[in-house]
């Protein structure tokens, strides 16, 4: 048994691999493009986090946004390694996606009193919005990368994609194990 992966969609043989198509420039340059989008938008993640965590309340929703910090960390060297492995020097390029998203977890964060569990619904809400656009874009690379044959791109695509799905799945476990339902019963206070 030869380094056989857990994910069996990297298993199958690509069209590239089976001689069904060749290295479409135009899909490289999508996918390179994409990367761009990305990797800036992780940067600017490893900017915002560390404010959400100061801004939560609950010990483990700043702990979960910790190490959602270290995971970031290194995803942004993955996409180093993907410019690498694509021949390309690293470089960002603003995403407006995130920039948006970003924007608007601001304002939600700012409509919230600060030490209350309806912050926290907050955050988790604005950063679930986050992590299903990182999901969706990982997911997109993946296939991409799998498409133009790059296994090894296609290999650091899928770990981010797995660490981003299970980031979603611990936010949606924080928030049911008693925040939301604690915020449900906060007092409104005017803000």
């Amino acid at each position: 048994m030869k380094n056989e992966r857990k994910d069996p969609a990297l298993k199958m043989p690509t069209p590239a691999e089976i001689g069904g198509t060749q290295h479409s420039t135009a899909l490289k340059k999508l996918l390179v493009d994409g990367v761009k989008d990305i990797y800036w938008a992780e940067q600017e993640l490893l900017k915002v986090l560390p404010n959400m965590q100061q801004a939560a309340t609950t010990n483990g929703l700043k702990k979960a946004i910790q190490e959602h910090i270290i995971q970031t960390q290194d995803h942004v060297t993955r996409l180093e390694n993907v410019f690498e492995l694509c021949g390309v020097e690293p470089q960002a390029k603003p995403c407006e996606a995130m920039q948006g998203l970003i924007n608007e977890g601001q304002h939600i964060l700012s409509q919230t009193e600060s030490g209350t569990m309806t912050r926290d619904a907050a955050i988790i809400f604005a950063s679930q919005k986050i992590e299903h656009y990182e999901i969706a874009t990982y997911g997109g690379l993946l296939e991409f990368a799998r498409t133009l044959g790059y296994r090894d791109v296609a290999g650091y695509f899928n770990l981010t994609l797995d660490e981003e799905k299970q980031a979603d799945q611990g936010l949606s476990l924080i928030a049911q194990t008693g925040i939301n339902w604690n915020a449900e019963h906060e007092k409104e206070t005017a803000k």
